[in-house]
């Protein structure tokens, strides 16, 4: 299994010692239970100050989707986790809200779409993608346990003959080497970094339908294949972001594709220039935010500022929802491509 997660480094190095992996410091209450589960202390955990009680382990937990259908993602900064039938877990750092740096001038999509287009066709289009996520499962209603942090890395190629590989492992690049959590199974567990999740072989397939489909490079009719993926009536922003997504869940995208879609973003509503941000693998890109009021969501869509490439998509839940035990700034979900 270390070959296959030595093929996504490969693909997509991550230094460990970049200064986007500082996460900030446990508190003293994270520290003592961190170190009570250190020394398989479980039963200290029964005897925690301030009138704490050892939480229960958890009889089940779910991925929680919202209406937009995208996969939710990490909300909580720290977390100690306790699976039936599993050795105790570690803390697991979710992932922060990306924060726009200070001082940064927005920049208008119209421009990323003019630098995209005058790049010309230095990248071409491939067939397949290459995605790290961050996604949530949780528990609702009465002894609803904490969401949990489930990261996976994805690789998808597609060969001469129409067949194609999908590899999915687990693996979270803010802390390389360490244990990650995973459901799977779909009992969530422990598994050590870089476990192979599932590692599929599909037959030849020729489908003209979006997103297999080749997707084409002018605005007028990528806005039309993303229409066909879409299928929820007239292309709306959230709509538009969420085609989007499933097009680079199926393809990585050339230089003319990427102007294309930049272009076609550039006319979304509501969708407003935010600043510069550092994505969660390190790259410098620009934020573009879109507020989904009727789902109590921001959605921040960064670019890459030279070519227009879309690499991540952020979703941040707007209200607080007792029942998922999430609060308003949690992250839902993350998704960041890659070459």
């Amino acid at each position: 299994m270390a070959d296959e997660l030595e093929l996504l480094r490969r693909a997509n190095p991550v230094p460990s010692a970049g200064p986007r992996f500082g996460d900030r410091p446990l508190d003293e209450h994270a520290e003592r239970r961190l170190d009570l589960l250190l020394r398989g202390d479980e039963r200290g955990l029964d005897r925690l100050p301030h009138g704490e009680e050892r939480r229960p382990r958890p009889r089940h937990l779910r991925r929680w989707t919202w209406g937009l259908g995208s996969v939710a993602a990490a909300c909580v900064a720290v977390l100690t986790l306790m699976f039936s039938g599993t050795a105790t877990a570690p803390a697991v750092a979710a992932p922060r809200p990306l924060v726009v740096e200070a001082g940064s001038a927005p920049v208008p999509l119209d421009r990323i779409a003019g630098r995209a287009a005058a790049a010309g066709d230095t990248l071409r289009l491939i067939e397949g993608t290459h995605l790290q996520a961050w996604s949530l499962a949780m528990t609702s209603g009465p002894g609803a346990r904490p969401p949990v942090t489930l990261p996976e890395e994805r690789l998808v190629r597609w060969k001469a003959d129409g067949s194609h590989t999908e590899l999915v492992v687990a693996t979270d690049p803010r802390r390389p080497g360490k244990p990650v959590v995973t459901d799977a199974d779909p009992v969530p567990r422990t598994v050590e970094d870089g476990h192979v999740l599932s590692r599929r072989t599909y037959p030849p397939s020729w489908s003209d339908a979006p997103p297999v489909a080749r997707p084409p490079h002018d605005a007028v009719r990528l806005r039309a294949y993303l229409e066909e993926i879409d299928r929820t009536g007239p292309l709306d922003t959230p709509g538009l972001l969420d085609a989007v997504a499933g097009l680079l869940d199926n393809w990585t995208l050339g230089t003319r594709e990427n102007a294309a879609v930049v272009r076609i973003l550039a006319d979304a509503e509501g969708l407003r220039p935010a600043g510069a941000v550092t994505d969660r693998l390190g790259r410098g890109g620009q934020a573009y935010v879109y507020d989904d009021r009727a789902h109590s969501v921001r959605r921040m869509l960064v670019l890459d500022p030279s070519t227009g490439a879309v690499l991540g998509l952020e979703e941040t839940v707007t209200r607080d929802d007792p029942e998922f035990g999430v609060k308003s700034g949690d992250v839902l979900s993350y998704r960041a491509w890659m070459r």
